[in-house]
């Protein structure tokens, strides 16, 4: 609930401040680092990217009985995520539609004790951008759309073992110079199991992303925590913080990239037995900005 809280409470702000800014920035004002530092971290992005993130676990929550000790247990995710733009005339509807699948290879404790490495579930959201507001004017962009997990775990523990689907909302504003808050709310709900041991899903999840310009081509992110919480009884609620730096490349023959360092830590969790304590997430995120004008159709 108070996740939930939380995630109002930022809409009511973000939406209140859009009228009262008074200098909402167009993207032709911005530097060409501050255009990639907000392009990089912005989950609305009609730039087509990859991101490739590690994220290492050191230290866990968890119980400590014999054959495990889940607390001494080191965890990793290797999470590949893929931004696909399609740009009208090129969708189904006239709006930008951005496509975001994440594959994830996962190292999780084992009952059997030690750790084990497995392919993790299938997310993939699909939000249309809206029109309105228009975003030169008031700096917000608003998207919805449908999010759905495919269950491509390859054990039990590396995965929830349901088929979901469910709404998605994104909203990003820009309009204060050099810096870049938003979010993604997903709600996925499960409907099949690949066992019928598997329980009912529910989960709201809610994603803040955050890039603040410091200097030249450093600035501030946070774009890698994500925030969940189970809406069925004594399901778990976990609402970790991430921040951290990054630094924008432009190499003349190359893509454009980003790589980051971020920490993150668990700063709320309830119902969660076993859960992160402290996380430390390393990142390279490709450009591909030829195949925005190809998938455009210009």
């Amino acid at each position: 609930m108070r996740t939930f809280i939380a995630f109002c409470v930022f809409v009511v702000v973000v939406w209140t401040a859009v009228p009262n800014a008074g200098f909402a920035q167009s993207p032709a004002t911005l530097s060409d680092e501050e255009k990639l530092e907000q392009e990089f971290t912005d989950p609305l992005s009609t730039l087509p990217q990859l991101v490739v993130r590690d994220a290492y676990t050191p230290a866990n929550y968890g119980p400590c009985t014999p054959p495990a000790c889940f607390r001494n247990y080191e965890t990793n995710q290797v999470l590949i995520r893929p931004l696909i733009p399609r740009i009208p005339p090129e969708t189904l509807l006239p709006f930008t539609q951005l496509i975001r699948p994440t594959f994830a290879l996962v190292t999780v404790p084992s009952s059997r004790g030690g750790t084990r490495t497995e392919f993790g579930d299938l997310p993939v959201f699909d939000i249309a951008a809206l029109p309105w507001p228009d975003r030169n004017k008031s700096g917000l962009l608003v998207g919805v759309g449908p999010t759905f997990v495919f269950p491509t775990a390859t054990s039990k523990s590396a995965g929830e073992g349901a088929w979901q689907a469910g709404p998605a909302l994104g909203a990003v504003y820009s309009g204060i110079p050099g810096l870049l808050v938003g979010f993604v709310a997903q709600n996925p709900i499960s409907f099949a199991y690949t066992s019928p041991h598997r329980p009912p899903q529910n989960t709201f999840e809610f994603q803040p992303v955050f890039a603040l310009h410091l200097w030249e081509k450093w600035y501030l992110r946070s774009a890698e925590a994500n925030w969940t919480m189970g809406w069925r009884r004594h399901s778990s609620t976990m609402m970790p913080l991430s921040i951290g730096l990054g630094r924008t490349l432009v190499r003349p023959g190359l893509p454009p990239m980003s790589i980051f360092v971020t920490g993150q830590w668990m700063v709320y969790r309830q119902y969660s037995p076993i859960a992160p304590q402290t996380t430390i997430n390393f990142g390279l995120t490709v450009a591909f900005p030829e195949l925005r004008d190809w998938w455009s159709g210009t």
